[in-house]
């Protein structure tokens, strides 16, 4: 079975800025969800569960990835270690400052520091953006502080980051994720997907912004230099919510993330950052492989990212809900807004929930993050339509959010609602929704911000299947009403819905039975 690699090409690339979420276009199909170089590893992991060999039932299925998940979050990487904790892993803080060099760019330590030889010996599996680690010492300069530039990590770092990262391949590239597919979009909106160790996969979103450009066109005639890049992330594989306007509602919930599969997604978007912003033209990517389960259609694709501006904010809106997995996420929001590590302010990190309990908002009171409540409506019937396992009301979700914007520093919170024609677009809403933001406004410090979001057609059946974006002048219309009922209100610009990379269009192609069919496919070997 031949493996996907990525590889850049050699050409140059040039410079732009944007924003926004979700994730489509041409999805990889489906390949076995265990890595080929780990063809049986299904058995050893069903027996480390006390597992039978045989097909689980969907129940049991879901049961082991939770327990999968409890198990590797115990299993960390350096990316979820501190500076002080990768110190005394590694014996010095010298070695513990390269490695976080090394990692806030992208690149993975254990491979720019290995010898040649043995990184020559590397299967295809390795060889994604295998050109940059050929030139080392041109690397180095490009990640690594001047001071530090001529410091060797040292055999004995390199042991221990090995058997740090033995559970994932010896690797945080390649190991604890691999980059599978670019989907850039015609406004600079970039979508990853990337595959983790059991085969499930997970999308992350970069949304450029150009300072004051009304496009990306418009920015590139402006000159580059000028703007900054929103990273959206996923928490989890899939979402329990149901949310009937998202397609990451869709697949439902099969598992969570642990704090390392959260930042490995800043990881790789650090990597395609720097990576497009290393030349003067539109860099190119190719992915070059075999179809993993008929393994007979050859494809190769060639992508061109233009040049992606500096990564200034995250938000947690990609796929999954952060309160149904709010230790991985609290995990990740610390080593994000470490000034030593990823080094963004609190201002600048982002978690939004859609609430499924008052007490959700009470999982980040202690978080250096700001807070977006995905609302959508505010009155109880209309909510449920659109948000179907939600089992409290409205007005019980609002005392959760008051309590817990008591005891936060950080008071910003975003009010979120995706706009859909004839559902929730009247004045109605509007005056609605004003008058549910009233009693937030009271807490001493509170800054709401309502954020409008035109819906993304998700496709398919269900009630989904009569959605439709309302027209603009309609979006306007409640933008305007909101703000005259003083409530500082913005519309959300559509980013990336041609690679449906567009909020609430969040979808991986791989589905919990099929993951099941592979499962039994393997144990019958």
């Amino acid at each position: 079975m031949m493996k996907r690699s990525i590889i850049i090409a050699a050409a140059a690339v040039a410079s732009c800025h944007g924003f926004g979420f979700g994730f489509a276009g041409v999805q990889p199909r489906p390949r076995p969800w265990v890595r080929v170089s780990h063809k049986h590893k299904h058995k050893h992991y069903a027996a480390s569960l006390g597992a039978s060999t045989s097909t689980p039932s969907a129940h049991q299925l879901e049961v082991e990835e939770e327990d999968y998940t409890a198990q590797t979050q115990t299993q960390r990487t350096a990316l979820s270690m501190t500076l002080e904790e990768l110190s005394e892993t590694l014996g010095g803080l010298g070695r513990s400052r390269i490695a976080w060099d090394c990692i806030r760019e992208g690149v993975d330590p254990y491979y720019l520091f290995s010898p040649d030889d043995s990184i020559d010996t590397l299967s295809s599996k390795h060889q994604q953006f295998w050109n940059e680690y050929k030139d080392k010492e041109a690397l180095k300069k490009q990640v690594l502080k001047a001071s530090r530039q001529t410091q060797p990590l040292g055999s004995s770092a390199l042991n221990i980051l090995s058997s740090l990262h033995s559970h994932c391949g010896n690797s945080i590239e390649n190991g604890l994720a691999t980059l599978v597919h670019i989907s850039p979009s015609s406004d600079g909106t970039t979508k990853l997907l990337l595959r983790l160790v059991d085969g499930w996969e997970v999308e992350t979103v970069l949304i450029p912004f150009w300072a004051n450009a009304k496009d990306k066109e418009d920015a590139e005639q402006k000159g580059k230099g000028k703007g900054r890049t929103t990273v959206c992330i996923s928490s989890q594989v899939g979402c329990r919510q149901g949310c009937t306007f998202c397609a990451t509602g869709k697949m439902g919930k099969l598992r969570s993330l642990t704090t390392d599969e959260i930042l490995v997604q800043m990881f790789f978007a650090q990597k395609m950052v720097r990576l497009s912003a290393n030349a003067s033209n539109e860099q190119l990517f190719s992915v070059d492989g075999i179809d993993a389960i008929t393994a007979a259609t050859a494809m190769t694709r060639r992508v061109a990212v233009s040049p992606l501006p500096p990564i200034t904010n995250v938000v947690f809106m990609g796929m999954g809900e952060p309160a149904d997995n709010a230790d991985s996420v609290r995990g990740a929001i610390n080593i994000l807004t470490r000034n030593e590590l990823f080094h963004l302010s609190a201002s600048r990190v982002t978690v939004s929930t859609v609430a499924p309990t008052p007490e959700a908002f009470h999982e980040f009171v202690d978080s250096r993050c700001a807070l977006a409540w995905s609302v959508h409506a505010v009155r109880d019937e209309l909510r449920k339509l659109l948000v179907p396992t939600t089992k409290y009301t409205m007005v019980q979700l609002r005392q959760g959010l008051i309590e817990t914007l008591k005891k936060r520093s950080l008071r910003t919170t975003m009010i979120e609602v995706a706009l859909i024609d004839g559902v929730n677009d009247s004045i109605r809403e509007a005056d609605e929704l004003a008058d549910f933001v009233s009693e937030i406004t009271k807490v001493p410090g509170s800054n709401i911000i309502c954020n409008i979001i035109p819906y993304n057609d998700i496709g398919g059946g269900g009630t989904a299947s009569s959605f439709r974006k309302p027209s603009m002048e309609r979006v306007w219309e409640f933008q305007k009403r909101l703000q005259e009922l003083g409530v500082y209100a913005k519309v959300r610009g559509t980013r990336g819905d041609d690679e449906s990379a567009a909020c609430g269009q969040l979808a991986t192609s791989r589905s919990r039975k099929q993951k099941m069919e592979e499962f039994e496919a393997y144990a019958d070997e």
